[in-house]
């Protein structure tokens, strides 16, 4: 089947920036023919490694088949689901999602990962950027047994994912031994500053509803204050306070750097098709993380 990127972003569009669950499955639907069946080939896939002792501490690697630990020189993506705080996971089986994230890396030259993390509201803040370091100091050890750069690690994450990574980045408390294990941070449709919502159900799960407690959790200045390259993405129909959210952190990290971050706002596309594209013909936003991966110097004007 081919691929019609304009039809695709026609198809986005017409079903506005609402977050909708109706929305995710005509998107996955659409993507769906055009990306990889299990088994996948040309790689191999480990499964439910542990990474901690909750039932969600699970991650899967998913590495080429040229990778050798005896060269551990790859670029490693780990990716972080979203779904609000209080859902989401690394693999729905019988889709292609989010084997497609991590399968993307491997076909690009580096070893994907995906991780589970602790939801809320039995998990509240900063539990999923606790997980979110645990999972790093476990890749950090193991990942060159697959192939992977302990040192060249690039933490991706989406919506709630997003969120996650931002307060790993941003609480260098959270950080394994002071050092963050990281080479970059990829934000993808994120909330940083809580202060300004929105406030809703998922929201109070994770972060509970006393407001006095928001402005500690917020990670704009975190970001910005942060010697970790940022790359940050928001989509064409992002609702208008995800896209505002972003652009305060773009417009803050510029007032004090002189530089925008990395940054890019992803035409005809979603909340959900920013990830959802990955693997498939649509590759556009890949080739922007490829170029973030290669060449992490801070953007210039």
């Amino acid at each position: 089947m081919s691929f019609d990127p304009v039809a695709t972003a026609k198809l986005i569009r017409s079903l506005g920036p609402e977050i909708a669950m109706p929305s995710l499955g005509v998107i996955a639907g659409h993507y769906g023919p055009h990306h990889e069946t299990e088994p996948y080939q040309g790689v191999r896939v480990f499964r439910d490694i542990p990474y901690g002792k909750h039932d969600r501490h699970k991650l899967d690697i998913i590495e080429p088949e040229s990778a050798s630990k005896d060269n551990p020189v790859l670029p490693v993506l780990l990716f972080v689901h979203g779904g609000g705080f209080v859902g989401g996971d690394k693999r729905n089986p019988g889709t292609p999602y989010n084997d497609n994230v991590a399968l993307w890396a491997a076909r690009h030259g580096m070893v994907g990962v995906n991780i589970t993390y602790r939801l809320a509201p039995e998990h509240q803040y900063p539990a999923g950027a606790e997980d979110l370091g645990a999972a790093i100091a476990a890749v950090k050890k193991h990942i060159g047994q697959h192939g992977g750069d302990a040192n060249k690690i690039f933490i991706l994450g989406t919506s709630a994912g997003a969120v996650h990574v931002a307060t790993y980045v941003a609480r260098k408390d959270l950080h394994p031994n002071g050092d963050s294990g990281v080479a970059g941070a990829i934000l993808l449709s994120g909330m940083y500053d809580l202060t300004k919502g929105p406030h809703n159900d998922m929201h109070y799960a994770y972060y509970g509803k006393d407001a006095s407690t928001y402005a500690a959790a917020s990670t704009v200045q975190g970001l910005v204050d942060s010697d970790i390259p940022l790359f940050l993405v928001l989509t064409e129909m992002d609702p208008s306070d995800f896209q505002a959210q972003t652009l305060q952190v773009v417009n803050r990290y510029f007032e004090k750097h002189g530089v925008w971050p990395n940054f890019v706002r992803l035409q005809g596309h979603s909340h959900f098709s920013s990830t959802l594209h990955m693997n498939t013909p649509d590759n556009y936003l890949g080739e922007q993380i490829l170029d973030f991966v290669h060449n992490v110097a801070p953007a210039k004007l």
